[in-house]
């Protein structure tokens, strides 16, 4: 078998070398044929293009082949690949990848592109450096155009060189055919022997006695392919008979094992009873066209005979399709890339495949990246946590700054879907920090939100408690960050996780909660020079999810636990709880649960801030609903009581009751007493407010902690009529006090009740107020009546209320009253610019024309001051709305120049201001006195001198009253 081996190698060399030769002597011959083809133009073809220009030269088939080729060139050079692919079907007849199938030896020219760039100088062809006609000597010409001699009988014609090219062609094919059976025949004998070695080693009874009918059928039989792949050219694998001739004798298949690659046993096919001579039997067969000698050819003709050769074949294969998959349709691709990845046995390869798996699509939707995340959970699961550490997380790493946000959003939701398959210490390590590094740095939001998710899920599967203060930093970097979308993912996936984590590790009511009440605590100290809203909003916003977490922690740790009974699937928590009376071991759970400390910081919250209110009474809301009603009633409502004091006793006009002032007022009505809305829980709420009401008014103290109150019940429409229910009773109390703090809230309820309530309760209550005994109860509800003018519609209610401001203004008991006129102008100046036009042109303007004719005749000068200062915060704010010429004659200038009257005595800051004005409004009024159509510019609109502009505002910084209203004036121009 050895010397059998030598003799047919040998033989292989020698053919080996005469197909070289032979190649050779075609491509000379090829060239000659080549440049005769090109060259053979008719000499009367020639005289016509020569004679004229216009008429173009038809393509020449190298030109064709040569332009072609470089087309399809630059084609795949700039990403055209389905163009590519569908011009190379159209001329199937060339060879895309070899230059030399245009035209052998013919140089290749530059691309496409340097062509273009050059086409001002042609660039000079080999073709043109020969001038035919002197009869140069080949050898004389410079480089190496011409490689071989040149032909010896150059005057052949084309026809006779064309028979010579088939000649040597057909004697090329016998040689391939002779050089093919060799080949055949060695891997034929290798395989005997292979298995013979195993015949050997375990002998199966059918083939001890085959040994000599195998090595007769030894020149018949065509071979496998050494066990690795078969070769199909001009065979084909038959199915598997169920009854094989006894004549075959063919060797049981060994079973297939997954880990040990087997050869399958020779295929056996029926020879025809024929007499051909091998070499005609070859010739024949090789009028067969395959194309074995190119890369795909050769993947063609042999066919995998083990899931080893078949990863093997992939993995060659797969880089190759999935640049011309339609970019739509490549995560079709997925499972081929994941099962040769997992399998195939070389490192460099899987690694290729898994970046291909990576980079599959250029921007992947949430489609495509769900089936991609699907598929390397699929390869975790597959191989293991140490490969996925190797080979996974590598191609993460690597796009974590890509500049597609979809790659990274792959890169973020990997990082969580591969969590549960890393190996720990990596997930706390290499992990968190990954994700860190992209919460911190990414622009995207949706990758953001991804990441935050996806560290939810590593706080889900994290058992290293030094990793606790990383976890907090997280919480907090994401709970500041500007996108709604990632604060809403960290309340939805990061703080349940973490704040599971944090209850094993015994740390939620310990270090969790009470770290974030310190930077509450903290904020609310530094919150004397303004507070950060945002940073409270975050913190609280994050204790409000705690509070679920918290429940559990508290049931845990409660007596009860042991005699809960569950019925059902759900856990009737709200039933456990009213078991007793009350939850035992009440002084743990109100210690677990912080609440003493979180009353106290209620106190220190700033009363005017509406945000702050808002947010500690939704906490305070949630805390309650979740305890459960038993524990608000026994243990939250008593704190609160205790704290806020309220009673009769109390009631001391001289000293008051500073806590009432305060935020817990609106925090306790608003996040505790709205918990639970049966009867009681109602009366609750009304009687509390009243005696805040009752206690504010007596002691003359500040009203904002029931504005407050009032503006955070009244943004709930089920509480209007509660309120109103609260304001009859001021309505209607014996103090004077009372009543007046009762007109000024109703202010605050007209913009919020629909126009029916303010109609049936708000008109009738203010109109009783309005007569009522005090003139400083008739004053309060001047604020309100003028709301109403601003914001309702109806326009009955519009002249009841229009005829009550009348009669204050008009009727002579309250011709001496200072500070009813300073209460309407000031109300006239708020409500003016947004009131119906008719109103302010009918009513208020001619008004505030008549109080400042009158404040020019007053006599204490303290009075006349505040008057005029009024006036001119008023004026300031009308004068952007649109006045008509009329009225601007008649009532408007006349008003102003009363009012200047006034300021050139009491202030000349302000006096310089009126006379700027007055002066824009008389070239307002001449101007459209001349014909200007431009009607509708507002006074402010005129204001545009840069002079006057630059004075008014070095005036206005001396003033030492507001001057906001005016400031508009230059921001509102048109």
């Amino acid at each position: 078998s050895d010397d059998g081996n030598r003799e047919s190698d040998e033989r292989v060399a020698v053919l080996e070398f005469e197909l070289r030769k032979a190649k050779e002597t075609i491509q000379a011959l090829r060239a000659n044929l080549t440049q005769a083809a090109e060259s053979e133009v008719p000499s009367q073809e020639r005289k016509n293009f020569k004679s004229s220009p216009e008429i173009q030269e038809p393509i020449r088939p190298l030109e064709k082949r040569a332009l072609n080729f470089l087309v399809n060139e630059y084609l795949l050079k700039n990403e055209y690949k389905l163009s590519s692919i569908t011009f190379s079907d159209e001329n199937d007849d060339q060879d895309f990848e070899l230059w030399d199938d245009v035209g052998l030896n013919i140089p290749k020219p530059p691309d496409l592109l340097q062509l273009y760039r050059n086409c001002g100088s042609a660039l000079p062809l080999p073709r043109d450096m020969v001038d035919v006609a002197v009869g140069v000597d080949f050898g004389e010409l410079p480089g190496n155009y011409i490689t071989q001699d040149p032909p010896k009988k150059p005057d052949l014609s084309q026809q006779q060189q064309t028979e010579v090219v088939q000649e040597l062609e057909y004697q090329i094919s016998l040689l391939n055919s002779e050089k093919q059976s060799l080949a055949e025949q060695i891997k034929k004998l290798q395989s005997e022997i292979q298995t013979l070695k195993r015949s050997v080693s375990s002998p199966p009874p059918a083939t001890l006695d085959l040994g000599s009918q195998a090595t007769s059928n030894l020149s018949t039989t065509p071979p496998t392919d050494n066990g690795q792949y078969l070769d199909i050219r001009g065979v084909s694998e038959p199915e598997s008979d169920p009854d094989p001739p006894s004549t075959q004798n063919t060797p049981h298949p060994h079973p297939q094992s997954h880990n040990k690659l087997k050869s399958r046993p020779p295929v056996q096919f029926d020879q025809p009873n024929r007499k051909l001579s091998p070499a005609f039997q070859q010739a024949l067969l090789s009028f067969c066209r395959m194309s074995s000698d190119s890369r795909l050819g050769a993947e063609v003709s042999r066919i995998a005979d083990s899931e080893e050769s078949v990863m093997l074949m992939l993995g060659r294969c797969l880089p190759h399709i999935v640049p011309n998959v339609l970019l739509a349709k490549r995560e079709e691709l997925i499972p081929l890339i994941l099962c040769t990845a997992c399998l195939h046995p070389e490192p460099k390869e899987r690694d290729q495949l898994l970046h291909i798996l990576f980079n599959l699509i250029k921007r992947p939707d949430d489609e495509q990246r769900q089936m991609i995340l699907t598929g390397c959970v699929a390869f975790a699961r597959h191989v293991g946590p140490t490969r996925v550490e190797a080979e996974l997380l590598p191609q993460c790493w690597e796009q974590i700054n890509h500049k597609y946000p979809e790659r990274r959003l792959l890169v973020a939701e990997s990082c969580g879907a591969l969590a549960p398959y890393l190996p720990k210490e990596i997930r706390s390590s290499l992990v968190l920090s990954m994700l860190q590094q992209m919460l911190a740095e990414d622009k995207a939001d949706m990758v953001r939100e991804a990441v935050v998710k996806s560290l939810g899920i590593i706080m889900g599967y994290i058992d290293d408690p030094d990793k606790y203060s990383q976890g907090f930093e997280l919480m907090l970097l994401s709970l500041g960050d500007p996108s709604e979308r990632v604060v809403s993912a960290i309340h939805q996936v990061f703080i349940p996780a973490f704040a599971a984590w944090t209850t094993e590790l015994g740390t939620l009511h310990t270090a969790l909660i009470p770290s974030l009440l310190a930077r509450i605590e903290k904020l609310l100290t530094q919150g004397e020079h303004g507070l950060d809203e945002h940073k409270l909003h975050m913190f609280l916003s994050a204790l409000q999810s705690l509070i679920p977490p918290l429940f559990a922690v508290v049931l845990q740790n409660a007596p009860f636990t042991s005699r809960a009974k569950l019925h059902g699937e759900i856990p009737a928590i709200e039933g456990r709880a009213s078991t007793d009376t009350h939850i035992p071991s009440v002084p743990s759970v109100c210690s677990v649960s912080s609440l003493p400390q979180l009353i106290e910081i209620v106190g220190r919250i700033n009363v005017t801030s509406s945000t702050c209110v808002h947010e500690f009474s939704r906490f305070f809301w949630r805390f309650c609903r979740t305890f459960g009603k038993i524990f608000t009633n026994t243990k939250v409502k008593p704190q609160f009581q205790e704290i806020l004091r309220l009673s009769e006793e109390n009631v001391d006009a001289t000293a008051g009751n500073g806590i009432l002032t305060k935020a817990t007022v609106p925090i306790y009505a608003t996040g505790v007493l709205t918990c639970y809305n049966q009867e009681e829980d109602r009366k609750l709420l009304v009687g509390f407010l009243e005696d805040v009401m009752t206690t504010l008014s007596l002691s003359h103290a500040p009203l904002d902690s029931l504005k407050a109150s009032f503006v955070e019940l009244g943004a709930n429409p089920v509480y209007h009529e509660l309120l109103l229910t609260v304001l009859w009773y001021g309505v209607v109390h014996t103090s004077a006090l009372v009543r007046c703090t009762a007109a000024r809230m109703f202010e605050l309820l007209v913009k919020g009740v629909n126009e029916t309530l303010v109609a049936q309760r708000v008109v009738p209550a203010l109109i009783t107020l309005s007569s009522d005994p005090e003139i400083s109860v008739r004053i309060s509800t001047i604020p309100a009546f003028g709301t109403i003018m601003e914001t309702v519609t109806q326009k009955e209610l519009l002249e009841r209320v229009k005829m009550q401001l009348a009669s204050f203004l008009e009727d002579p008991q309250y011709q001496d009253q200072h500070s009813l006129h300073m209460e309407i102008i000031r109300t006239f100046g708020r409500v003016g610019p947004n009131a119906e036009p008719r109103f302010r042109d009918e009513f208020v303007l001619p008004h505030l024309h008549k109080l400042a004719l009158s404040n020019n005749s007053q006599a204490v000068e303290s009075k006349r001051i505040d008057i005029a200062t009024q006036l001119f915060e008023a004026y300031s704010a009308l004068s952007c709305c649109f006045i008509s010429e009329e009225l601007m004659v008649n009532h408007f200038l006349p008003g102003l120049r009363c009012l200047r009257a006034d300021m050139e005595q009491l202030s000349p800051e302000h006096e310089v201001i009126l006379s700027s004005m007055i002066k824009e409004c008389e070239i307002k009024v001449e101007n459209r006195g001349i014909g200007d159509a431009q009607g509708s510019v507002s006074i402010a609109s005129s204001l545009v001198g840069e002079d006057a502009k630059t004075k008014f505002l070095s005036k206005m910084g001396q003033l030492t009253t507001s001057g906001a209203m005016l400031a508009n004036v230059f921001q509102r121009k048109k």
